[in-house]
């Protein structure tokens, strides 16, 4: 009985890190230069990635105002934002900041979801692209799954890749002053 239960749950852990390998973005790698975005905010504002990014750590959030697990992660990267926004960072005197880029297509479905889910940051982009999956910005960053983060450094360069932004809190953690 003990072999039959070790063999089934050592069955279970590859599956489940087949799983996890099959929608880890391939594109982005750690440590390369993040590709600069520059794309209008909610107030028709062309806002870009590496300006946003200067002297700063930012968790760069891809999402929709249609996508469910989105939504319901948005709470918890709102409280990831409260809490390590007022923080000093070593070698950021910019501190910290969350840039959203949406998938939506319709601007009042986004403009209306950032409201009702409290996104405060000022950092908002979309391209409101008919093609979602087929952008620029999704073939760029290899964004085949939303909710999707990246955390990158005030060198620009990517230090984190995650399927939801609150995973972000370790790595942010690491880079904290004391």
């Amino acid at each position: 009985m003990n072999k039959i239960f070790a063999a089934l749950l050592l069955a279970l852990c590859f599956t489940g890190t087949a799983v996890k390998a099959q929608y880890e973005n391939q594109a982005i790698q750690l440590g390369q230069k993040a590709p600069d975005l520059a794309y209008e905010n909610p107030d028709g504002k062309v806002i870009k990635l590496s300006e946003i990014n200067k002297g700063r750590f930012v968790l760069l959030d891809f999402w929709a105002s249609w996508c469910g697990p989105c939504r319901a992660s948005n709470p918890g990267l709102v409280r990831l934002y409260e809490e390590y926004s007022k923080k000093k960072f070593k070698n950021a005197k910019n501190g910290f900041t969350v840039v959203s880029f949406s998938l939506d297509v319709r601007k009042d479905s986004w403009v209306a979801a950032i409201k009702k889910d409290n996104l405060t940051w000022p950092y908002h982009m979309s391209d409101l692209n008919p093609q979602q999956w087929h952008s620029v910005v999704t073939s760029l960053y290899g964004i085949q799954s939303i909710p999707q983060a990246m955390l990158i450094g005030p060198d620009g360069k990517i230090l984190g890749k995650y399927m939801r932004g609150e995973e972000a809190l370790n790595d942010l953690n690491k880079y904290v002053a004391e």
